[in-house]
């Protein structure tokens, strides 16, 4: 794996956001609405076998959509959504966005613009750069607090500098992306925590951006179940990450390095 990325460039980087829906019909023209049009390229929906009529709005709306036939889950969706979004639109980065328009605000997509030039390969939003604002924007004490707990230890164990580790907005380079094996990675909202383990395993930059949730709003979140079934699949990637870097076990997602 090459930890290396593309030098500052002065051409403006191919955009390609794509819109991760489940379930989302009444919501989706509002996400729609927050996107920064003039700053992206290409539009692609991502239905995950929605049972309301997101795929029909979708299309209302002019947008290009793929409707997965079964629910692949967020991991898989977004997987799927990368792989197309580099193969069908050419993009040089591919900007995830929740369906609900609400939680994570995809103008922040304008805030990375320098980092992109510069060629980082993976910009996070970062709900928590700003002090107080998640909680101002009515983001709940749990998840504040199981965000928080769950962040810091991410951060000592991986040694990245990012004040949160669990956003649903991200900026991927195309050689992120290409470098790492995400088919090892899991379906479900892990997906998203083992690409910064990956990330921190193969020694490439993440850096990270403000961005605003509004939790005032209509918007989707995952249960508090499946949350904290979610924190616990954390530390056990983190077990596998340390046990990886120590060449004590490795595994398809944390492969012997120089292998």
């Amino acid at each position: 794996m090459n930890s290396s990325h593309p030098a500052t460039s002065t051409r403006e980087p191919r955009v390609v956001a794509v819109i991760l829906a489940y379930n989302v019909a009444g919501l989706l023209e509002k996400a729609l609405g927050k996107i920064p049009r003039e700053l992206v390229s290409d539009i692609l929906v991502m239905d995950d076998g929605s049972t309301d009529r997101t795929c029909e709005v979708a299309q209302r709306l002019g947008l290009k959509v793929h409707r997965n036939e079964r629910n692949l889950g967020y991991g898989g969706n977004l997987r799927s959504g990368l792989y197309r979004a580099l193969q069908d639109s050419s993009a040089d980065y591919v900007v995830e966005i929740h369906g609900d328009g609400a939680q994570f605000n995809p103008s922040a997509i304008a805030a990375a613009i320098p980092l992109m030039k510069r060629g980082v390969p993976l910009i996070l939003g970062s709900r928590f750069i700003e002090p107080g604002a998640a909680r101002k924007n009515g983001m709940p004490w749990i998840r504040f607090v199981a965000n928080g707990g769950l962040s810091h230890i991410a951060r000592a164990v991986l040694r990245l500098p990012l004040t949160e580790f669990h956003s649903g907005f991200r900026l991927y380079s195309r050689a992120f992306v290409e470098a790492l094996p995400l088919e090892a990675n899991s379906s479900n909202h892990l997906f998203s925590f083992e690409i910064l383990a990956q990330a921190a395993y193969f020694s490439l930059e993440v850096s990270e951006i403000p961005v605003e949730a509004d939790y005032h709003s209509e918007h989707t979140s995952i249960p508090l179940g499946a949350a904290a079934v979610y924190s616990v699949n954390n530390l056990i990637c983190l077990a596998k990450y340390s046990l990886a870097k120590a060449g004590l076990h490795h595994s398809t997602m944390f492969p012997r390095l120089g292998a």
